[in-house]
């Protein structure tokens, strides 16, 4: 179901699809694969299957319920495009965000080939955000196949960052969030990866996020880069 969330860049969760499976080295620590086990062990009803991609026809409503506009990141514990989830059930789900169009809805994916496939099939209203995940410049590919697509407001998700993403065409880009991992056996960040991203947004005029440094303490860690917080969302 929906929850507040505790992710700094969104508001809500919602989750008609639950489970995944690994997909590039950002995903060594999935954070959603340990929570879904929790949550399995608890008795959850979204997550008898555990981590295998599970499709929720019951949930594809919940947006309608909801009285106040706000930020909903899709599938925070899983991809949209995943192999396994069937089309119909995508173009539902984009049936739901086009008719919910108070909320802006943040869909997240390390599948943009997929959503290329599908692109002229889906209608894109402009509360619709798509963003892809890019932890290393070898995975950089999937910044051009974001830009194939539709979507009017494109983002990138640079979490976790695991090395230096060098020069990055932010053409067509609306959006970056930069974060590092957390969570038990977290890889570390060097601030120097950080800061070469913001200025290239700052040079771009693109809307810079930092979410955290992670770590295993991310409380303590914190999200101050260079004296400040950053909260740019794009326009």
């Amino acid at each position: 179901m929906s929850t507040n969330s505790r992710i700094e860049w969104t508001e809500t969760t919602w989750n008609p699809v639950t489970g995944c499976n690994h997909m590039s080295p950002g995903c060594l620590n999935c954070y959603a694969e340990r929570m879904s086990k929790r949550l399995q062990a608890m008795g959850s009803p979204s997550y008898v299957n555990g981590f295998e991609p599970t499709m929720h026809e019951r949930l594809l409503e919940l947006p309608y319920s909801w009285k106040k506009p706000r930020k909903v990141f899709v599938n925070s514990m899983s991809d949209l495009f995943h192999n396994k989830v069937t089309t119909e059930f995508i173009e539902k789900v984009f049936e739901t965000m086009n008719n919910a169009s108070a909320h802006q809805f943040q869909i997240l994916t390390k599948r943009p080939a997929r959503v290329i496939k599908l692109n002229s099939k889906l209608r894109w209203a402009d509360n619709i955000w798509m963003g892809v995940s890019v932890e290393l410049a070898e995975l950089k590919f999937r910044i051009d196949r974001l830009r194939e697509t539709a979507a009017h407001i494109k983002f990138l998700s640079l979490e976790p960052l695991l090395g230096s993403l060098g020069k990055l065409n932010l053409k067509g880009i609306d959006w970056v969030i930069v974060g590092g991992e957390s969570g038990p056996g977290a890889r570390p960040m060097d601030p120097k990866w950080v800061i070469e991203i913001r200025d290239q947004c700052i040079k771009a005029r693109v809307a810079f996020f930092f979410k955290q440094w992670g770590g295993v303490q991310k409380k303590k860690a914190g999200r101050i880069l260079e004296g400040r917080t950053w909260d740019e969302m794009p326009a």
